[in-house]
């Protein structure tokens, strides 16, 4: 059995889609791992649910059902389910939260393919292997002058949910994989150190978060969305990797990630 993991999905925006058909999918890993695959997680900024991109929903829906596994979203900076009540056309309540047998409850938004966002600072145990689910970052397109100005209401972690998860890191510390939206601070100054112009002029809270989460955990591999660049970074003195993805996708199978 294997877990397939994506980047940024944005409802198909920039043809994100054409990088997890069935028909992409088989043609990458071959029918056999493709019959395998049991979940697919992106990790971040799914974009489902935006106002307005009903159509698109639908449509993004119908493809993604040619696929016989469930979706599960990492919560990303640019996603209304935190921050809405309601969509018009869809229901008046977007999500509801169900248990689908992986530890925490999910918020589920669509039964065809099933498709759902898992909880932020909360650990799920998905096909055998246990999972530190974290999410979000900084935006910076909602309003250049004012960078923090968030998309949503509730797009960055409330006081209480990062209570929460020091909390649990207490007593619960060795994961065996984290799946966040953006990266540790400093792994993406260095991996992105390039783009230096955002480091010196914005700094990212949740990365800062991240980077302090970083430090107290043991995990065999750290899977990132959020760059819009496929990089992998191995952290020699931590003996972890950490996979960005966004036009790649990545195969866990086997105990081995394959990216293609």
């Amino acid at each position: 059995m294997s877990i397939l993991f994506s980047g940024d999905f944005h409802a198909n925006s920039k043809g994100e889609l054409n990088q997890i058909t069935k028909e992409t999918l088989i043609k990458k890993y071959s029918q056999e791992k493709f019959d395998s695959i049991r979940y697919h997680i992106i990790l971040g900024d799914a974009g489902f649910l935006w106002p307005g991109n009903y159509r698109a929903d639908m449509a993004n829906y119908k493809a993604l059902d040619q696929r016989p596994f469930p979706v599960l979203c990492v919560v990303g900076n640019h996603e209304p389910i935190l921050g809405m009540k309601n969509i018009p056309g869809i229901s008046s309540q977007i999500y509801h939260e169900v248990d689908i047998g992986i530890g925490e409850i999910v918020y589920q938004i669509q039964d065809k393919p099933f498709i759902a966002y898992l909880k932020r600072g909360k650990v799920y145990n998905i096909d055998g292997f246990k999972f530190l689910v974290l999410g979000g970052a900084l935006s910076i397109d909602k309003n250049f002058r004012k960078p923090n100005i968030s998309w949503w209401e509730n797009e960055y972690w409330s006081q209480q949910e990062k209570d929460d998860v020091f909390s649990l890191l207490k007593n619960e510390n060795n994961f065996d994989y984290v799946i966040s939206h953006t990266g540790p601070y400093r792994v993406n100054h260095e991996v992105f150190g390039k783009f230096e112009g955002y480091f010196r002029n914005f700094f990212d809270e949740v990365a800062a978060l991240n980077e302090k989460i970083d430090g107290m955990i043991t995990c065999k591999q750290w899977f990132c969305g959020h760059w819009h660049h496929d990089v992998y970074y191995f952290d020699e003195k931590l003996e972890r990797g950490y996979q960005f993805l966004y036009e790649k996708t990545g195969l866990l199978a086997g105990g081995e990630v394959f990216v293609e």
